[in-house]
């Protein structure tokens, strides 16, 4: 049996998570692709054990305060994962947390949290994409903790479940 797999997320604060949770699952019903919870993902796809992503987001949480960041823009890929999503700058706080959490990434680090999973029709997406973009675009949206979740690229995401928080500063 292979070793669970986790993610540390930001979460938004609970007005802002109820708004993305809303266009998620607008999305969602639109195009008949996968709910999730909405989240910016500060490390990915770990076999750590739980108990040191616990350690791990416990002492960030003291160290870094809940802060507020703008969105820069809506942009869509043909990446699953990030087939469309909210983008943002990388602020000091959100770099803090990046280094302290994942210093050994692998990837530039582009701060974005999803709003569709998976395939759509280009037209569509581009159509949705600019609706939202009118909504989202220049929008300050709060972060107040982190998050241990099981989760990964290979795993179903109607299983992915939070299994430990911190809430920041």
């Amino acid at each position: 049996m292979t070793a669970p797999i986790h993610s540390i997320w930001l979460m938004p604060a609970v007005p802002d998570e109820t708004l993305l949770a809303g266009i998620v699952s607008d999305l969602s019903g639109r195009f008949g692709t996968p709910l999730f919870t909405p989240h910016l993902t500060i490390a990915g796809d770990t076999d750590r054990p739980v108990t040191a992503l616990a350690a791990a987001i416990a002492q960030a949480a003291k160290e870094v305060a809940a802060s507020s960041d703008t969105v820069t823009g809506i942009e869509t890929s043909e990446m699953f994962f990030r087939s469309f999503y909210a983008r943002f700058a990388v602020s000091a706080p959100l770099a803090a947390l990046k280094q302290k959490l994942d210093p050994q990434a692998g990837e530039p680090f582009m701060p974005h949290v999803s709003l569709l999973y998976g395939p759509v029709a280009a037209g569509p997406k581009a159509q949705a994409a600019a609706e939202i973009a009118s909504r989202l675009t220049g929008r300050t949206i709060r972060f107040d903790r982190l998050c241990v979740v099981t989760s990964g690229q290979h795993f179903p995401i109607e299983q992915w479940r939070v299994v430990e928080t911190a809430n920041l500063g």
